[in-house]
């Protein structure tokens, strides 16, 4: 009853809006200003975050069960990070990928536009799909 009566009264909201002080708020009265999110609430954000991602790659890209783990995981770091619509612009490299080219899918990350933007990241990442192994990089 106190769920209801507070999301009756606050509303319930799943994107940041100004409350009407002008308060940053998100889902049901959080005052993100003040209070923000606690280590728990950032992980759980994250797993569902990640778990969308794997749906997403599961049905835009269905060949990307058969990668090892590691290079799985590159998939999903690059689809957090750019969306499932940024990573299909990634079309060589992903057809590299689907391919077992994997020198050739990391020349393709590392040449990339976002190789520029995000960086170091984009380094280890490619390495990773590269060898197949956890990056050593800082």
């Amino acid at each position: 009853a106190l769920v209801q009566q507070m999301v009756r009264h606050e509303g319930l909201r799943t994107k940041p809006y100004r409350d009407s002080v002008g308060v940053l708020t998100i889902g049901v009265g959080r005052n993100l200003e003040a209070n923000g999110l606690s280590i728990d609430e950032c992980y759980i954000l994250l797993s569902n975050d990640l778990d969308r991602c794997e749906r997403d790659l599961h049905r835009e890209l269905p060949w990307w069960t058969g990668l090892d783990g590691i290079r799985q995981r590159v998939l999903l770091d690059m689809t957090f990070n750019l969306g499932i619509s940024g990573l299909l612009k990634f079309r060589r490299t992903l057809e590299a990928m689907e391919s077992g080219d994997y020198a050739l899918a990391a020349q393709g990350m590392r040449a990339s536009l976002w190789a520029k933007q995000v960086g170091a990241r984009a380094q280890r990442l490619a390495e990773m799909m590269r060898t197949g192994r956890e990056a050593v990089t800082p």
